[in-house]
């Protein structure tokens, strides 16, 4: 995910299952948010070490510790061969079946979502997983040193259009608005920004035919395979 608090608006629900059914999940942040926040007096070196601070909690709430931090700047995320290479490397030392990263294009119905880091992160993932860390020749000159090759089965975007994927995450929600709160520092009026992302999952829920009162998250699977 490009910055601290993405993964936990789009999956926390999702990882929290994975991990009570000890799946062992890995966070690869690709910036440190150091763009994010309201507090203009924070420099932003503070910021970056307050939002990777708020990410670590944030993990723990829903099972994760082990996070990777790539260090790439808040707001200027392209995906040029130097993320790719450092994704790459988090993979084929994850080995993961599963990767979950953000859609790599444009989605006109949500300027939010489409944030420029956004796209970037899930366009150089998507290379990363095919061909970049399966491909034992990939960056000839900068080579991955005692990193075999790997394979990825399946990257899951969430929020992705034609949704297949709608895990039920009612059991879960709390957990996902802890890690929410975690990341203190984004969060103008914590009180309003909870119900509104709460009535957002039970739309989820409800679009994709749970029963009433139930919250989801939902992922357009790609099969890499």
């Amino acid at each position: 995910m490009a910055h601290p608090d993405d993964v936990d608006f789009g999956a926390a629900g999702t990882i929290a299952n994975l991990t009570d059914a000890g799946v062992e999940v890995v966070y690869c942040l690709v910036t440190d948010g150091q763009a994010g926040g309201f507090d203009r007096t924070i420099e932003r070196d503070a910021m970056a070490r307050i939002r990777r601070r708020e990410q670590t909690d944030a993990a723990a709430k829903v099972g994760v510790t082990d996070l990777r931090f790539l260090g790439h700047m808040d707001g200027s995320v392209v995906a040029n061969l130097d993320l790719r290479y450092d994704i790459s490397v988090v993979i084929r030392e994850v080995r993961p079946q599963v990767v979950i990263t953000q859609l790599p294009m444009r989605n006109l119905d949500s300027t939010y979502g489409s944030h420029p880091d956004h796209i970037a992160t899930g366009e150089a993932t998507m290379a990363a997983v095919y061909p970049d860390a399966r491909n034992p020749f990939a960056f000839p000159g900068r080579p991955i040193v005692d990193l075999d090759e790997w394979a990825v089965d399946e990257v899951w975007i969430p929020f992705g259009s034609g949704a297949q994927g709608v895990v039920d995450i009612t059991e879960q929600l709390d957990r996902k608005i802890d890690a929410l709160m975690c990341h203190r520092s984004q969060h103008r009026d914590p009180e309003t920004m909870e119900e509104r992302v709460r009535t957002w999952w039970q739309g989820i829920a409800a679009d994709h035919g749970l029963p009433a009162g139930s919250s989801a998250e939902a992922f357009r699977v790609v099969d890499t395979r």
